[in-house]
């Protein structure tokens, strides 16, 4: 079984920039320990600190005030080599590295631990095609590294960072520049690794719902820089990340974990019915600016959905009923009956 001591342990951590007489101070001091083999993602909104805070935990930055200890040794206090043989960091922006392989790119993750001639013996061979191995990347082994897709790039900068042999591993936004597939595979990868090698992962993120799907815990970092820490149904559940997103035009369902927009003042329509028809056909209704409700007072425009083979929709709105095939004729028959309702 995995072990579960602890390795980074932050006391009174806070991070900012250091001013003039002053220092602006973006993440509030907090305390927090973690244990191996844990995948941590830090989320918040644009400018809340996310960034600030991975460059001090990485010791790119010093801290503002606190510490933050790695399996017991001060990350701020020690030498460049030694930090990075026990973290190592993949940054969101795009690399250029010329006409590296995969795998000579991969290679370079053994930097920290060969002599200064950079020579790799068979036990650095074999961690880097093991580094290989774990991602899932052996047939890009040998293609030039400018040549990948954004998706196989980050999978070979993953490697890289493993083939260091660190302790933590520190991601910011490593899902940024890849479609909705890519991103899942990712945060499923990084969530296998930690699994699966006892490394711990402390990634930001903007994907809230795989977030939420895949973290063993979350850091949510709301503006003001009170770092709040927890599995991540505890913080769904006191209304913590819905309080952190909040704003006058999306709110977060707490029933199925997604956001939505507000449809505060929209015309309100009662969905009746279950199963994937009835997720899609709420969706439907949402973008276009109904509000969809369980139940309500008479008189409200009713979509029943029917069941069988074919999806079809049923409106029922007082006496009169229409049918409809597609979700483009239920909204143009609830268009309908709006513009009816309004004239009466």
């Amino acid at each position: 079984m995995m072990s579960q001591k602890p390795l980074l342990h932050l006391q009174d951590l806070s991070a900012g920039y250091p001013q003039r007489g002053s220092a602006r101070v973006v993440v509030q001091p907090f305390s927090q320990t973690v244990a191996t083999g844990k995948l941590i993602c830090l989320i918040g909104p644009n400018g809340a600190g996310k960034s600030t805070l991975l460059r001090t935990l990485a010791g790119m930055q010093k801290p503002l005030g606190g510490r933050a200890l790695l399996a017991g040794h001060d990350i701020h206090h020690m030498n460049a080599g030694e930090r990075a043989r026990r973290l190592s960091v993949v940054l969101t922006q795009k690399m250029e590295v010329g006409m590296f392989t995969g795998y000579e790119l991969v290679a370079l993750g053994r930097h920290p631990h060969t002599s200064w001639v950079g020579r790799l013996s068979a036990e650095d061979r074999a961690v880097v095609e093991r580094s290989i191995r774990l991602v899932g990347a052996e047939r890009l082994a040998s293609r030039f590294f400018n040549t990948l897709s954004d998706g196989e790039r980050q999978k070979m900068l993953i490697a890289r960072a493993l083939a260091q042999e660190p302790d933590l591993l520190i991601l910011d936004e490593p899902t940024a520049y890849l479609d909705l597939p890519r991103r899942v595979e990712t945060m499923a990868l990084l969530r296998d690794l930690a699994r699966q090698t006892g490394l711990t992962i402390l990634m930001s993120t903007h994907d809230l719902d795989l977030a939420l799907r895949s973290a063993n815990q979350i850091w949510l970092l709301p503006e003001g820089g009170q770092v709040r820490a927890g599995a991540p149904e505890d913080l769904v559940l006191s209304g913590a990340f819905e309080a952190a997103f909040r704003s006058a035009v999306v709110a977060f369902d707490i029933e199925s974990g997604a956001f939505r927009s507000s449809t505060g003042g929209a015309e309100r329509v009662l969905l009746t019915g279950s199963g994937v028809q009835y997720t899609w056909t709420q969706r439907a209704l949402e973008r276009e600016g109904f509000a969809v409700v369980a139940e309500g007072p008479p008189g409200l425009p009713e979509v029943r959905l029917e069941e069988g083979a074919r999806c079809r929709w049923r409106i029922v709105f007082g006496a009169e009923v229409m049918i409809c095939s597609s979700v483009d004729e239920l909204i143009a028959g609830l268009r309908t009956f709006d513009r009816r309702a309004e004239a009466s």
